[in-house]
């Protein structure tokens, strides 16, 4: 007995026709944006990745008036150009603040270039304080020399999170937050830190606001401080800089 499809069947026979092959498109789009999005995201990250040295060395030609993100590497090398000293002894305290801080960056040391560390170390008088301030290109892992150090950061919601710690301990202070250290003692301390940056900045707070050139406007620190204008202006005078 032969069976003949009505109209109505026939239809419907080609509406799931066009559903089934519609599916199997949509699913080889897919896959195809699938694989689009993977390529461009393995792009993207080799793009965006810190790029690795293409030789050992790449020790900094400070002389050099070239400067694509670091210095460009010098062709004679020697060993001072991976060595120094300047941490091996307690720092100079002749600031305000009771505290100075002797540097180990790429300027000081040129074969740090390209390789994304550096030191410093930061010694404090009796009550000396390393005022608040941030670095906007690297993290900071303090360890403590010698004394006791009050440390502590404050978050991007207003929160500050901070340590009395003590010699041998150590504290961390995360990417470009403002952070601080202060001696509470009467005794010196000294303080050993390390920074995931060659060059990693110090913008202090205060200074960067009252002692910028050219000035930042009286009326706008005087808003934001919520204190009238000579009060601004009596601060900006404690942070004049002097001519060389």
């Amino acid at each position: 007995m032969r069976y003949v499809a009505s109209s109505g069947e026939l239809v419907f026979d080609i509406y799931l026709f066009r559903l089934a092959l519609g599916s199997i498109v949509s699913r080889m789009a897919f896959n195809r944006l699938l694989v689009l999005m993977a390529v461009a995201a393995i792009c993207c990250n080799s793009v965006s990745a810190d790029p690795d040295l293409l030789q050992d060395v790449c020790v900094a030609d400070l002389t050099s008036t070239i400067k694509v993100n670091g210095y460009p590497c010098k062709e004679q090398v020697t060993p001072d150009d991976f060595f120094f000293a300047g941490l091996a002894v307690p720092g100079v305290i002749n600031t305000t603040m009771g505290s100075a801080v002797t540097p180990a960056s790429v300027m000081k040391l040129p074969g740090l270039n390209a390789l994304g560390i550096s030191m410093a170390r930061i010694d404090y008088a009796g009550g000396g304080l390393n005022p608040p301030h941030l670095h906007p290109r690297a993290s900071e892992l303090a360890y403590v020399l010698e004394g006791e150090l009050e440390m502590g950061f404050i978050t991007t919601k207003d929160v500050l999170i901070s340590k009395v710690c003590k010699k041998g301990e150590m504290f961390v202070f995360p990417k470009a937050l403002v952070h601080y250290q202060k001696n509470n003692q009467k005794s010196p301390a000294s303080l050993l830190v390390a920074f995931n940056s060659q060059f990693p900045g110090t913008q202090p707070i205060a200074p960067t606001l009252f002692g910028a050139t050219p000035p930042v406007p009286d009326s706008v620190l005087s808003m934001a401080f919520q204190v009238d204008t000579p009060v601004v202006t009596n601060i900006k005078g404690k942070f004049v800089k002097k001519a060389s």
